[in-house]
């Protein structure tokens, strides 16, 4: 009787880097995405060189001005310039989206391995769980969280964080269900592969392209709701040039200077829909239900 010594390959991952940016740069949506999003990151990591004044520079030209050949954007109530304060609010709304995105990922996309591999009684509780924090609306719970923990940048993170965890956590299952069902799984078990090998040699790089597509969809949520969070006072407190906080200063003014209110909105709109474009694009990409 033949023994088998070498394991069935596993299908081969849609993800490759090179195949991926020719697909984005091909698709006009997802090359404006990342156009904008590059010019948007590029601005926010070199704020300090490119602002024409320092983060919390007060008095650079006369309160509540309109844009000016001195002032691009115009300034605020402070008198602080407005176009300064756009680039270096690109810093905190930024990163605090990717942070969230990232602590979401990643505890939510262990919980759902967990479960969808484990199966049985384990799956069943977690995904009821996971059914139970679907029942909260995203923006409520984080509310709710940050009422518990306090205000400030890093508690929006965990709160929004945890907010999302439910969606990396089905997502993820339902991944792992149908991937740990495939030959080389099986074929790796009756080898004698325990649990933990099989999930990070098979299962893992299987579901890697629906977790990067996901955390680049859900990007752009966190992004919106952080900054949702900021403006209604619970994320970032004044001076901190975050754009939600920047919103929710500006709007008592915005009669006398609209730029207070228009240019943080646009900064968070073409971040949101740049993330957006370039998610869609993924998707398309990276699904294994789609076609090369």
């Amino acid at each position: 009787m033949t023994v088998l010594t070498t394991l069935p390959k596993p299908a081969r991952s849609r993800f490759a880097a090179g195949r991926v940016v020719r697909a984005l740069v091909v698709n006009p949506g997802a090359l404006i995405g990342a156009i904008i999003l590059t010019a948007l990151v590029i601005g926010a990591i070199f704020a300090p060189l490119l602002a024409p004044f320092e983060l919390y520079a007060t008095d650079t030209g006369p309160r509540l001005s309109p844009p000016t050949t001195g002032n691009l954007l115009g300034t605020d109530l402070h008198g602080r310039d407005i176009f300064s304060r756009v680039l270096y609010g690109g810093r905190f709304s930024l990163s605090v989206g990717i942070a969230t995105v990232l602590f979401a990922a990643v505890l939510g996309s262990l919980f759902g391995v967990f479960i969808g591999f484990v199966g049985g009684r384990v799956d069943a509780v977690g995904s009821r769980i996971i059914d139970v924090m679907f029942g909260f609306p995203s923006i409520v719970l984080s509310i709710l969280i940050v009422a518990v923990l306090g205000v400030g940048l890093v508690n929006v993170v965990i709160a929004v964080g945890i907010a999302d965890i439910p969606h990396f956590a089905r997502v993820v299952r339902g991944a792992v269900l149908g991937a740990k069902e495939q030959l080389f799984v099986e074929a790796s078990r009756a080898l004698g592969a325990g649990d933990l090998r099989i999930m990070l040699r098979h299962i893992m790089p299987n579901i890697l392209p629906t977790m990067i597509v996901l955390a680049t969809l859900n990007l752009g949520n966190a992004i919106l709701s952080t900054a949702s969070l900021s403006f209604l006072g619970l994320g970032a407190q004044p001076p901190t040039p975050e754009w939600g906080a920047m919103l929710s200063s500006g709007r008592e003014f915005m009669r006398y200077n609209p730029s207070i209110m228009i240019f943080p909105g646009l900064a968070l709109f073409l971040a949101v829909m740049s993330v957006n474009l370039l998610g869609d694009r993924l998707r398309q990409v990276l699904d294994p239900r789609t076609a090369d």
